[in-house]
């Protein structure tokens, strides 16, 4: 089975009016899904061109939003009802995965209690998605660069709630560049912890554009990594492309196309 590639819409689509060509061209490249970031207005639109073009939807932030996540213990009703509706949203357009965030870490909070926040707030609602056979995704974002002091940043941390969770239904989020930024040894950990991960994102390292000889990552090592294991969700690429975006989907499709 070849590895099934996927985008993430608003990297590549400047306007709105961009959405549907672009998923159109995305569609006869060979792509298997599309996803967007948020449960917007725009949501059903995508849907019903997603699907006009035989796209799946892969996956959409669950809750808002990063800063203010699970490893606060006042977050949890509203996440709670957040991720109830995104749920039933999922379950109506057939969307897979859903992304959820640890939130930034409080230095006056200790570490074992602030992993046993986010333990706590997701055991509110795992049992609603185990029922609707929807997966929430933690994502592993980096707290160097982009996201500063967010806790979930390193893959043995998000294991360790994956264990602690325990639901055929949590997974991990492993975003490569964010990975590649805070610990690096991609491959090794990828092969170490697939069983764990639920979706993946792309991206070039350092700036987060284009799969291509100006970033250190080797993508096609690392997708090859990737199908060998067995993986069968989709790789979603979440750069910014410096040109144009439709060549750099069909740059970043063929080079990831293995399996």
């Amino acid at each position: 089975m070849r590895l099934k590639q996927s985008f993430c819409l608003p990297c590549f689509a400047k306007k709105d009016e961009d959405s549907a060509p672009l998923i159109r061209q995305a569609a006869k490249i060979g792509y298997a899904a599309v996803e967007i970031w948020h449960r917007d207005a725009s949501l059903e639109r995508i849907a019903a061109i997603a699907r006009e073009n035989r796209l799946a939807l892969a996956s959409m932030c669950g809750h808002k939003d990063w800063r203010n996540g699970l490893n606060r213990r006042e977050n949890h009703d509203r996440i709670e009802s957040e991720l109830r509706a995104s749920i039933d949203v999922a379950t109506k357009l057939g969307i897979p995965g859903l992304i959820c965030f640890s939130g930034p870490r409080d230095a006056d909070v200790p570490a074992e209690e602030s992993m046993s926040n986010c333990v706590a707030g997701l055991r509110r609602v795992m049992p609603y998605a185990e029922e609707k056979s929807v997966t929430i995704n933690i994502e592993l974002l980096n707290s160097r660069v982009d996201h500063i002091g967010y806790e979930c940043d390193r893959t043995p941390w998000a294991v360790e709630l994956c264990k602690r969770v325990n639901s055929p239904r949590f997974r991990i989020l492993y975003d490569v560049y964010h990975a590649q930024i805070m610990e690096g040894d991609v491959i090794r950990t990828i092969r170490n912890n697939l069983q764990w991960i639920g979706h993946i994102h792309t991206a070039g390292n350092p700036d987060r554009h284009d799969l291509d000889d100006d970033q250190e990552l080797n993508y096609r090592g690392i997708a090859r990594a990737i199908a060998a294991g067995g993986y069968a969700c989709c790789v979603a690429h979440e750069f910014f492309p410096r040109g144009d975006p439709i060549e750099a989907l069909r740059r970043a499709f063929e080079l990831c196309d293995v399996s």
